[in-house]
């Protein structure tokens, strides 16, 4: 209708089917979250009202660059990065588009060296997925790479924090741990531990703080030496673990920063005979780690659809000011942490309180 076969972007479809963009992506182009057949067929009819072709964006971005979109992520090996690298490929595939996936190995000259090795490339577009750390003069270094890439045509997004003036995925952080610690308490837990993370990487800091502040609320210490760090890895959650229990800490429950430090936490704690003293929490709810014995409590976030959700942002038309798009987790109780009895509580840690970090308000 009155546009040219290529002119017409999937957001023009989905503002005609009065749907959000992801929902129109899904149903054009699949996805593992379904959509009702009266949406998709809505979607469908307005696509051929528009003559739409379903990688007229992916062209539109590409047009003079390669078809080759790059995905930037800290470290492949984690669960995290490789569950948004699945949804990512999903709506690249659908759309023409090929990912070129680089593992940082959470160094941030590194990731910096591969979003200019991109741009040498003249990707289309790229994804940077994870962490910002603390240390000001990378975000410069990377800011000035992903500016110089973007003025050369190419198109970015980030997932994490909102540090960069580029689209983002903002992943609330703060709020998830603060919520699971206010349902944690609600549990009856009231002397925790806390495997922290790296120190400087701002989503560990967001955790901890948003974690201590629900603590506070519900009138509950955490105390400065009941929070252990440690690499974002099982074999570093196994060695917190035990780094926290040397330190004679006596806790009713752990929250670690995310699912593969839990899932270490949980070995340390079967191999002292004490997985059914303690209780564990973790972040994130690693789809792999589902079968963990017993089933973790953890915050879940939508990995999949984080990956899929970046990769509609890249074929978006540009609107000539950065766009952030908040990511909210959801706390999913689980066996890990089956509660305190009234009958034996347990004493609130009366130590110097922890304080929380300015890191991000999420």
């Amino acid at each position: 209708m009155g546009a040219k076969r290529g002119a017409v972007t999937l957001e023009d479809v989905a503002r005609r089917a009065g749907v959000s963009l992801a929902t129109a992506s899904r149903a054009i182009n699949g996805s593992a979250r379904k959509v009702r057949p009266e949406i998709r067929e809505r979607v469908e009819q307005a696509a051929r009202d528009l003559d739409y072709a379903a990688n007229a964006q992916a062209q539109a971005v590409a047009r003079g660059r390669t078809d080759v979109v790059g995905l930037v992520v800290q470290d492949i090996e984690d669960p995290y990065f490789s569950s948004i690298a699945a949804g990512a490929m999903r709506v690249a595939e659908a759309n023409g588009l090929m990912v070129c996936i680089a593992s940082a190995g959470r160094r941030p000259d590194k990731e910096i060296e591969y979003v200019a090795a991109l741009r040498r490339m003249r990707a289309a577009a790229i994804v940077i997925a994870g962490s910002r750390t603390d240390d000001r003069d990378a975000l410069a270094r990377l800011g000035a790479e992903v500016d110089a890439f973007e003025r050369s045509g190419g198109r970015a997004v980030l997932i994490g924090q909102r540090r960069l003036p580029v689209d983002t995925l903002v992943v609330a952080n703060r709020s998830g741990a603060r919520d699971l610690a206010t349902r944690l308490t609600g549990l009856g837990y009231r002397s925790f531990g806390v495997l922290a993370g790296p120190r400087g990487l701002l989503t560990a800091v967001d955790r901890l703080a948003g974690f201590a502040e629900g603590l506070r609320k519900a009138g509950v210490a955490l105390s400065r030496d009941a929070v252990v760090h440690g690499e974002f890895t099982r074999d570093g959650g196994h060695a917190a673990m035990l780094e926290l229990l040397a330190r004679g800490r006596s806790v009713e429950c752990v929250f670690a920063v995310n699912d593969v430090m839990a899932v270490g936490a949980i070995a340390a704690l079967r191999t002292l005979g004490l997985e059914r003293t303690v209780a564990v929490a973790g972040f994130d709810d690693i789809t792999t780690l589902r079968d963990v014995i017993p089933a973790l409590t953890t915050v879940r976030l939508p990995l999949v659809e984080i990956g899929e959700t970046a990769l509609e942002m890249v074929l978006r038309e540009p609107s000539g000011r950065p766009r952030y798009q908040r990511i909210v987790g959801e706390v999913v109780l689980r066996e890990s942490t089956p509660g305190v009895r009234p009958a034996h509580p347990a004493p609130v840690g009366a130590a110097e309180p922890l304080p929380t970090g300015p890191a991000s308000s999420t």
